[in-house]
């Protein structure tokens, strides 16, 4: 009884995997590789598997932050590179696309392939796909150290040592901008035909189409354009924002809505308190100096302030500042 069963239990899960098969089959067939991907979709999708780096690493980097600072340091290039293959090998070596790709629909076909139809990459190019995408970053990072290591033979002279330095440097400085100019090439064709926009995916023979008929994006271009304004007022402001004068406006919304009879009022109520206290950081004035107002000020405070801004306010009045002048006081001894 048991037996059958077992061998009840067996068929039925052979035919359920020949049934997904078949369906998965079907879908692939469906699937035309040959129709266009947009180039924005594509850019998107490697914008977001950037991202999922960058964050698994901050992820990774936080779980070492109670431990000595810069203990990551000299094995950080090694660390980016593993965790890339960690990426690689349950996104892209399992399923032919990567986190990017599956959000937008989108995989990897084998253009290497002599029939229409999808095929998804081979091993030899996923494993081509990640060593050309992860080889050359971590060969950037680690140039230095290479080459002081080629350079330290025990066996050289102080000037072989140089010129072997010198050279391998020299070839290295090379071969990255030939890499450089062909990625450039390489952009340019893509923006032309809209195929490959990764070199390396060029050199393997890697393509993206979509992974359904009738796809339709996860991530809906209403969304997409609400970010890029976000982020295009965001890099507005950061360039905006150090070229006002804060003090200076706040100065002269105070002078508009209080009027200048008030402050008149407030120098007059204040007396010879102005002379107790900065009026930058509130503090007792150490070596005081003037700028053409009432107001006194640190010199290392005024100083200070007036060399990173050529058009400094007085923070209290909103006086232009002039050059500064240490503070002239007379003292009279009063004798019992």
């Amino acid at each position: 009884m048991l037996q059958e069963r077992s061998r009840l239990l067996y068929c039925d899960r052979q035919f359920q995997g020949q049934l997904h098969g078949r369906g998965m089959e079907r879908e692939d067939n469906h699937v035309d590789p040959q129709t266009p991907v947009l180039r924005i979709s594509q850019l998107d999708a490697l914008e977001l598997d950037s991202s999922l780096e960058q964050l698994i690493w901050t992820q990774f980097s936080q779980c070492f932050q109670n431990c000595r600072p810069g203990l990551l340091t000299p094995l950080e290039p090694e660390l980016k590179a593993l965790l890339q293959l960690f990426l690689w090998r349950f996104t892209l070596y399992s399923n032919s696309t990567t986190v990017g790709q599956s959000l937008l629909s989108l995989r990897y076909h084998n253009v290497l392939s002599s029939t229409p139809r999808y095929r998804p990459l081979t091993r030899r190019q996923k494993l081509a796909l990640v060593l050309l995408t992860a080889g050359p970053r971590w060969l950037q990072e680690r140039s230095h150290s290479l080459l002081m290591g080629l350079g330290l033979s025990p066996g050289l002279s102080e000037g072989h040592r140089g010129l072997l330095q010198k050279g391998l440097r020299s070839s290295l400085i090379f071969i990255s901008s030939i890499s450089q100019l062909t990625s450039l090439l390489n952009f340019l064709v893509f923006l032309r035909n809209g195929r490959h926009p990764v070199l390396a995916e060029r050199i393997v023979g890697a393509r993206a189409v979509f992974s359904k008929p009738n796809v339709t994006r996860d991530v809906a271009y209403q969304y997409m354009n609400r970010e890029l304004l976000w982020h295009g007022f965001a890099e507005f402001l950061i360039f905006l924002l150090p070229l006002i004068n804060t003090r200076k406006l706040k100065a002269s919304l105070s002078l508009f809505v209080f009027g200048g009879g008030s402050a008149d009022r407030n120098g007059a109520t204040e007396g010879s308190g102005v002379w107790r206290e900065c009026g930058l950081c509130g503090e007792w004035p150490t070596m005081p100096h003037t700028v053409g107002c009432q107001h006194v000020f640190c010199y290392y405070c005024i100083k200070s302030h007036s060399i990173a801004d050529a058009y400094l306010t007085c923070p209290k009045c909103g006086a232009d500042a002039g050059q500064p002048e240490p503070v002239h006081m007379e003292l009279e001894m009063m004798g019992r």
